[in-house]
């Protein structure tokens, strides 16, 4: 029945999220999820929210969301933009900042949404190849663009850049946005937030679904100069007025204001991250330096597809990349509960055997 497409569709090879296998006993570390619930604090608020009030649509607005992340960072209501889930957020904005006449520019190795946002709204782009370290050279940014978007750290890579790079980056490139996807900024890199004030072609994307356990309810944000914001509130109204719904507006609010646990379960996982890699450089296996929660590593001699494949057999899910072939040996690996590293390196020093 493909003959119904529109041709954009023909076009579109989408994206690939991670998978969710059922499996008994399942040791998961390929999607990136916390393995910290949320805090007592959200669970409280999304239990008063059954109520009544579900018959009513939620505030289009998401004001009171807005108002709390706004106060955690130290911004004004209308230098914030929500959504549902920051995938959303980042569709948006390649309809409101990065179509232009000239390519986007993103790295070689990065989210794989970008690409499939670009067919998708039919932007030109541009990849810029990481250098041999698998790092951002913000130097190879320095031409005309259409806009600039990466992750800070970097997905699949994990690695982080410099918060003084990124700003050598918004001093040579103010003719377009740059965009910085900072999903797992949490866990060990620097924020670009507190530049925004200061350079009014800065976006910073973020969600709750890593550092702050609610992957399962779909919220992320944006934050910039408010005529960013405004661009991004046309294209959502244009769209969806009711992005965020009751439950994910009352879960997210408590998410932002119990700073406590966040802190907690943020250094509980960074922690965890630091015994693993040196658990894994134990056994002969290369893993580049991560600020995410998660790591990238590959063994000396044993090829990442063949390392997938047996610890799956175990009942150990990790996530492998047959593209680029630059990264087809490396294995990206979610940063779990301290008993599920040891259940991997144990698994791992089997198999090696």
């Amino acid at each position: 029945m493909s003959k119904f497409w529109s041709d954009v569709v023909h076009k579109l090879i989408p994206y690939v999220p991670g998978e969710q296998p059922k499996l008994d006993n399942l040791v998961k570390l390929n999607t990136n999820e916390n393995p910290y619930g949320p805090s007592h604090q959200v669970i409280r608020a999304l239990q008063a929210e059954a109520a009544d009030s579900l018959r009513l649509y939620p505030d289009p607005n998401s004001d009171k969301l807005k108002a709390a992340i706004a106060d955690y960072y130290g911004l004004q209501t209308n230098q914030v933009f929500v959504g549902n889930g920051s995938d959303e957020v980042l569709a948006h904005v390649f309809q409101a900042l990065l179509k232009h006449s000239r390519p986007l520019f993103f790295p070689d190795i990065t989210y794989s949404f970008y690409p499939v946002y670009c067919c998708l709204y039919d932007i030109e782009y541009e990849e810029i190849p990481l250098n041999g370290n698998f790092e951002i050279d913000v130097k190879d940014y320095d031409k005309p663009n259409g806009g600039i978007i990466f992750a800070n750290p970097n997905a699949p890579t994990g690695v982080p850049l410099a918060l003084t790079e990124i700003e050598s980056l918004l001093k040579i490139n103010t003719e377009s946005v740059l965009v910085i996807d900072e999903a797992y900024v949490d866990f060990g890199t620097e924020s670009a937030v507190n530049l925004i004030s200061t350079y009014p072609n800065l976006l910073v994307t973020q969600t709750l679904s890593k550092a702050r356990s609610l992957a399962g309810l779909r919220v992320g944000y944006a934050l910039g100069h408010k005529d960013l914001i405004e661009a991004l509130i046309r294209v959502k109204d244009s769209f969806n007025s009711y992005p965020i719904d009751r439950f994910a507006e009352a879960g997210a609010i408590a998410a932002m204001q119990d700073k406590a646990y966040f802190e907690e379960t943020r250094k509980k996982v960074i922690a965890s991250r630091g015994v693993l890699v040196k658990g894994l450089q134990a056994l002969h296996f290369e893993v580049l330096p991560s600020g995410a929660n998660f790591i990238f590593a590959r063994h000396k001699t044993l090829a990442g597809e063949n390392l997938a494949a047996k610890l799956r057999d175990k009942s150990i899910v990790v996530r492998h990349f047959q593209k680029p072939s630059r990264i087809s040996n490396y294995l990206r690996i979610t940063i779990g509960t301290d008993g599920q590293s040891k259940q991997l390196i144990n698994a791992l020093s089997a198999i090696l055997k």
